[in-house]
């Protein structure tokens, strides 16, 4: 690059203190509030976050040093299906280009749970798909969550610019960083159609479970090991954004390759006593912690074969085993509870596998042995295995 590019360039930058490359915040807290946002979480507000106002005057400066400049704007996918708010936009990226060099900065949002989100670079009809080789852009492809990290100033050329605390983490995390947002347009419709549980006992309940999984979560989360929404907490979250009231207890999945010796060990240090183990690390385990209030925390171990995975059960007083099947599935990032966590990618598939194509209607009475289209008689513990494959508390 020569050095009258790297110069215009570097005073570019100088401009761009709240977008990507140096790492500030960008706060829009005007967007939500409890009068129009009901339901969604509220965004952090700060003073020190750009408003539109700025956004548009280092636009203008850009374009008048010489850059071309895309801007790439949204609404705040959380206000959709909110007639009144839908059609606020928010800044996502912005492209500028000089001759053969370009700068793509990226506006991270601060969400609820401490963790920064990005939106997804879709172009409008309007422009020009061939502005930049939009494809090599390592941002965009899709929303993006990442852990909010420390910051450290450091000079590049003279420049003071901010940048993670910890790298490698942060560049860690851009291939895993894929986020699916609640369907909250939906969610909302489905309560115009089913109304909501709204009675003492539904909202403890809701309450309890929210701070189960948020313990459940911590707890994970300090071990290392990798987990998602499984079940019918993964159902409420994509068909109402909410834990479903009488669905009596948290589900979670883990992949057998993350397990880990001291996980029951490190809930019973938390106070969540174990409850039952079901099946060996070898062949369909299956943990159960007791929450307060008769609340179950259950984990799911999931086993990977060529073309599926399934995850076990077993019935206490007779050994048999059964199986679950789910098409194979990745995991990305999402937003529950005040929380980033994981849910499966391929949502759909996983949620009609256990739920079948009427997932969308409540349905308040299950049978785990016969009810879930994906369940498969897998045999019978033998008897002199019983004392280690099912376990009583």
């Amino acid at each position: 690059m020569s050095r009258i590019n790297k110069n215009v360039i570097l005073a570019l930058l100088t401009l761009t203190s709240s977008a990507f490359l140096l790492f500030q915040l960008y706060y829009y807290k005007h967007y939500l509030s409890a009068k129009n946002g009901a339901g969604l979480s509220k965004s952090k507000g700060s003073q020190n976050g750009f408003d539109s106002t700025q956004w548009e005057g280092w636009f203008r400066i850009a374009e008048n040093m010489g850059f071309q400049c895309l801007k790439i704007e949204s609404k705040d996918p959380r206000l959709d299906g909110i007639d009144s708010l839908s059609g606020t936009e928010i800044p996502l990226h912005y492209i500028c280009r000089l001759a053969n060099h370009a700068i793509h900065l990226v506006v991270f949002h601060e969400r609820n749970g401490n963790y920064l989100w990005h939106g997804h670079l879709r172009l409008k009809g309007h422009m020009d798909r061939r502005f930049v080789p939009f494809r090599k852009l390592q941002f965009g492809r899709y929303p993006g969550a990442f852990d909010r990290p420390e910051l450290q100033q450091i000079t590049v050329d003279g420049l003071e610019v901010f940048i993670p605390k910890d790298p490698v983490h942060f560049l860690e995390e851009i291939p895993h960083s894929r986020f699916i947002e609640c369907r909250y347009k939906e969610a909302r419709a489905f309560f115009q159609q089913y109304l909501d549980d709204n009675t003492v006992e539904a909202m403890t309940f809701r309450k309890n479970a929210k701070e189960l999984l948020q313990l459940a979560a911590k707890t994970l989360k300090k071990l290392g090991v990798r987990f998602w929404l499984s079940s019918g907490t993964c159902l409420g979250w994509y068909r109402q954004c909410n834990i479903i009231p009488y669905s009596k207890d948290v589900d979670l999945g883990i992949f057998i390759q993350d397990y880990k010796s001291d996980i029951i060990s490190a809930f019973q240090d938390v106070g969540l006593p174990l409850k039952h183990k079901f099946g060996k690390v070898e062949d369909s385990l299956e943990l159960s912690f007791q929450g307060k209030d008769d609340i179950k925390l259950d984990i799911f171990f999931f086993y990977e074969e060529t073309d599926h995975m399934w995850n076990g059960g077993t019935q206490a007083k007779t050994g048999k085993k059964f199986k679950y099947l789910f098409p194979k599935f990745t995991l990305c990032w999402t937003e529950f509870v005040d929380m980033k966590i994981h849910v499966p990618c391929e949502t759909v598939e996983y949620i009609e596998a256990n739920y079948g194509k009427s997932w969308k209607i409540p349905v308040k009475t299950w049978d785990w042995k016969r009810s879930p289209p994906n369940v498969r008689p897998n045999g019978i513990w033998p008897i002199s295995e019983w004392d280690e494959v099912i376990q009583l508390y």
